[in-house]
């Protein structure tokens, strides 16, 4: 039972790439009502300063590759701090509803009886910017395919063979552990030379990047000794950086 008289309801808050003043207003306000915080690991933890001291801050992220706390913990984690604190956040890195599985928790809190609403976050593919490589350019690029570089199974989404067949730029979600097999997608379709990108903690002070070619991408993440969280961008749209 809520005491302090407050309807169960859920905040779906998308936390932005990392950088916190790309936090949408909207976000910061209720990050200052909430009375519970769950939150990501791309979650930028100053954010929580934004909170009230008494709100209560639980960190329930998921490494790459590593630890994480399940869904359906996170599921009941949801149902119980809502129907015991009232204002539940849960505050997830880039956009929840981008490969964030936020209208996951939104469809489950909904079963249970839980007010829901979702508050849209800047995607870490809109920080290709701070990179000077734009998504989409006029004569070069005029669309956009957005791909999961990892599937629930392990392997690398078949979308990505019919991205190739377009002049579209590629961005290529949870896709460094695919690195291999990325760069064998393009060569076995004759399209190994296409300008390439990957963008470590794109937004942050402690970005890194590095630019080449797709069928190049393993050696290019090595050298540049770059690792998760990084977004990996393909296409022409790579080369119209003026930086070195």
């Amino acid at each position: 039972m809520i005491e302090n008289n407050e309807i169960p309801e859920l905040f779906v808050v998308g936390a932005g790439p990392g950088d916190i003043e790309l936090m949408t207003i909207k976000g910061y306000k209720i990050l200052q009502q909430a009375n519970v915080i769950l939150y990501d690991n791309l979650a930028n933890k100053e954010l929580l300063d934004i909170a009230r001291e008494d709100c209560e801050k639980i960190y329930v992220g998921k490494q790459p590759y590593g630890a994480y706390t399940p869904q359906e913990t996170i599921h009941e984690m949801i149902k119980h701090y809502a129907f015991t604190k009232g204002k539940v956040v849960r505050l997830k890195g880039g956009d929840p509803f981008i490969f964030g599985r936020g209208f996951e928790e939104i469809l489950y809190a909904r079963e249970q009886g839980i007010k829901t609403h979702f508050v849209p976050g800047i995607s870490s593919m809109q920080a290709s910017g701070f990179d000077d490589i734009p998504l989409t350019h006029r004569n070069i690029s005029e669309s956009i395919w957005v791909v999961t570089g990892t599937k629930k199974d392990g392997t690398l989404s078949a979308d990505l063979r019919l991205a190739m067949q377009s002049n579209a730029t590629v961005v290529i979600y949870m896709g460094m552990k695919q690195l291999e097999a990325i760069a064998n997608t393009y060569r076995e379709a004759d399209k190994g030379l296409t300008p390439a990108s990957i963008i470590q903690h794109a937004s942050l002070p402690i970005q890194k990047s590095v630019k080449g070619l797709v069928q190049d991408l393993p050696e290019m993440a090595a050298s540049a000794q770059l690792t998760y969280p990084a977004i990996i961008i393909i296409g022409a749209v790579v080369n119209l950086s003026n930086k070195d």
